[in-house]
């Protein structure tokens, strides 16, 4: 039994990222061919990686509610605000990671330390200057996912064509061509954050040289095991 949970899990990360993978493309198809089609799969694709878990137990319910989503995006799109949804996921997405960043600094584990005592255990944060620079690091993501957020709410707001303050009649003060502000709602915007992370892995292993380093792999593969207990703090992950 204790050995079936952890491949269940494994098995659901799997499914998951095999679908995310698809989501940038139908994104993109969307923004650039105007068909709402794209955008309502990509919608439905969404909830169902959210949802994935679940609908994996073979419960009943699930499904219910799963299918009564799928009813409820079709309404929607009814109505023609499927892309605007679709449009405001990478917005919601980067304010609630900015918060829970945030949140955490009032505190005293910021929630980079939280990822060090999952990938390294609670005793790298007693080594010389680790816990400060994971506040440090906290506050960059804190900044930079509330900046993107902005970005991402100004882009929809201003896109030439289809954004926001258009559709209600509002000329906006500048617009930004409708290619590129989908390309970085959907793409750019991830691509962004990924880029950061690479290079403030590079500068963490110079700023503290002093210390051992886990390879990027499997700092990853820790992550991601210890994924849902970083949401309860360090003592839920600690060995």
């Amino acid at each position: 039994m204790n050995q079936a949970m952890p491949n269940h899990a494994a098995t659901t990360r799997r499914y998951a990222l095999l679908l995310l993978l698809a989501y940038p493309v139908l994104a993109i198809a969307g923004a650039v061919t105007q068909r709402q089609i794209f955008a309502l799969l990509a919608l439905v694709l969404l909830l169902t990686v959210v949802m994935l878990p679940r609908l994996l137990s073979h419960r009943v319910l699930p499904w219910l509610a799963w299918l009564a989503m799928l009813a409820g995006i079709w309404m929607l799109s009814r109505h023609g605000v499927a892309d605007l949804l679709l449009e405001a996921v990478p917005i919601l997405i980067n304010a609630l990671l900015a918060c829970w960043f945030g949140r955490s600094l009032g505190t005293a584990e910021p929630l980079v330390a939280r990822f060090v005592v999952a990938i390294e255990g609670p005793e790298r944060l007693r080594q010389p200057g680790v816990l400060r620079y994971a506040r440090q690091v906290t506050w960059f993501w804190t900044l930079l996912l509330a900046a993107q957020a902005l970005l991402l709410t100004f882009l929809l707001l201003c896109a030439s064509h289809s954004g926001l303050l258009l559709r209600v009649g509002v000329t906006p003060p500048l617009q930004v061509p409708e290619r590129w502000a989908a390309a970085w709602l959907h793409l750019g915007c991830y691509v962004l954050l990924g880029v950061a992370f690479g290079l403030e892995y590079i500068y963490r292993r110079w700023r503290l040289r002093h210390l051992s380093h886990p390879g990027l792999h499997q700092m990853l593969l820790q992550l991601a095991l210890h994924w849902p207990q970083l949401l309860r703090g360090h003592r839920a992950v600690a060995p």
